[in-house]
């Protein structure tokens, strides 16, 4: 259970903490391009971590978030941290899918983390998983903000992982988002 700095433990999520998870997650289908290849022959990090991007940014658009839209709030998502691990490869021109689903989150929205996990078409077999780590952040201001309403509870929406928590909060006197 973590921890907060002043020695409290979080509150234990119990099932109405969370909604109940779509049956199925969200997920987008790519192939390993020419450009995504490193000098071993397999998908590079960078790929990755690009992919996962996409995946993230489809989700929000085909939910009402387009960068129209993100650009007339003045709002943005920042990358804070992504770890990146592999479990296979991916060759020149297979074919894949990303799924995104929600791991942690303040219980603000401000800072939250996701999973992609990427498995390989068609033998569905898991070749890597990124969990990033991001904040939104006032393009105006240039500093972290709590997002609006409905953009915490499409993020909430999302199926949860088996090990999901809710971030601690913030310390007293932290400037962190």
């Amino acid at each position: 259970m973590p921890v907060t700095a002043g020695g409290d433990k979080e509150p234990t999520m119990t099932e109405t903490d969370k909604p109940a998870p779509p049956p199925t997650a969200f997920r987008i289908s790519l192939f390993a391009r020419w450009p995504d290849m490193d000098f071993n022959q397999h998908m590079r990090n960078a790929a990755y971590l690009g992919a996962s991007e996409d995946c993230r940014m489809s989700f929000l658009a085909k939910n009402g978030f387009t960068m129209d839209e993100f650009q007339r709030r003045a709002l943005g998502p920042v990358v804070l941290e992504d770890k990146l691990v592999y479990k296979k490869e991916l060759k020149l021109l297979e074919k894949f899918s990303v799924e995104l689903a929600l791991l942690a989150m303040t219980r603000d929205g401000r800072r939250f983390k996701v999973r992609n996990t990427f498995r390989r078409e068609p033998d569905g077999a898991e070749v890597a998983v990124v969990e990033s780590v991001i904040l939104w952040f006032d393009l105006r201001e240039r500093r972290p903000v709590v997002p609006p309403a409905e953009l915490r509870e499409l993020w909430l929406a999302l199926p949860h992982c088996s090990d999901f928590e809710w971030y601690p909060e913030k310390a007293a006197g932290s400037t962190a988002g």
